[in-house]
């Protein structure tokens, strides 16, 4: 009997040591490790993002630059374009109504074909107002000139050029009704070399005036009288545009 109480409680015993002893120590290595590798991947992305997003920002940047660049281009170039267009619509407006504006001040090799007057004080007067024009530019001073020398010489050899100066003088200074007057003096003067671009002045004259029939007139005028001169061309290309 003693012997069997002394079985059972070492029994207990070693059962009750048994249910005391500590759990086992679980191993934590392998799941620290899981979590550096996710914080490395999660640090990994975010550097790869900032780096993403900061070449973003310099390509936005350079494309702002270059959208820069390319609209001052444009700018500059729609500048040059409206430049050229307005030189071309100077020239061609110099060209339509007014193509030989440089008339007055440029020597014209027609007038040495004017025969000399007897008179010398005639021909004196003559060429100071026309060397007043020709030489010292004095365009004012030009009309007076030749205005007194038609006043004092009114039966001249040099009554057609005369007219015809004044008549250029006035056209290039914007005086339609003088240079009118003047031109159609000059188309009196049937052998006058100037009458041919007398008369297409007199278009030009007409045209500017929105007279279109009579620009026509004088217009053809030129082309019947004077074929294959540079006044009909002139007048040719005018009467086209009419």
């Amino acid at each position: 009997m003693k012997s069997n109480v002394t079985r059972f409680a070492v029994l207990m015993l070693l059962s009750g040591a048994a249910s005391a002893a500590p759990a086992p120590v679980t191993d934590l290595t392998s799941g620290e490790t899981d979590l550096a590798r996710l914080e490395q991947l999660i640090n990994a992305r975010n550097h790869v993002q900032i780096q993403m997003q900061q070449q973003l920002t310099q390509l936005a940047s350079e494309i702002d630059e270059l959208r820069g660049m390319v609209e001052q281009n444009s700018y500059e170039l729609n500048q040059v374009t409206n430049r050229q267009r307005d030189l071309y619509r100077e020239v061609d407006s110099l060209r339509n109504t007014q193509p030989v504006v440089t008339a007055p001040v440029e020597p014209e090799p027609e007038d040495t074909d004017v025969a000399y007057s007897s008179d010398v004080n005639e021909n004196d007067a003559y060429d100071a107002a026309v060397a007043l024009i020709m030489q010292e530019k004095d365009y004012a001073g030009g009309i007076k000139a030749l205005d007194a020398f038609l006043a004092t010489y009114p039966n001249s050899a040099y009554e057609a050029n005369a007219h015809y100066w004044l008549g250029q003088l006035h056209f290039v200074q914007g005086n339609s009704a003088d240079a009118k007057t003047h031109f159609l003096a000059v188309e009196t003067f049937k052998d006058s070399n100037k009458r041919a671009d007398a008369l297409f002045k007199l278009g030009i004259l007409a045209q500017r005036a929105k007279n279109t029939a009579e620009a026509k007139k004088f217009y053809q005028s030129v082309i019947d009288s004077y074929p294959g001169s540079t006044s009909a061309t002139q007048a040719q290309k005018n009467l086209n545009e009419l």
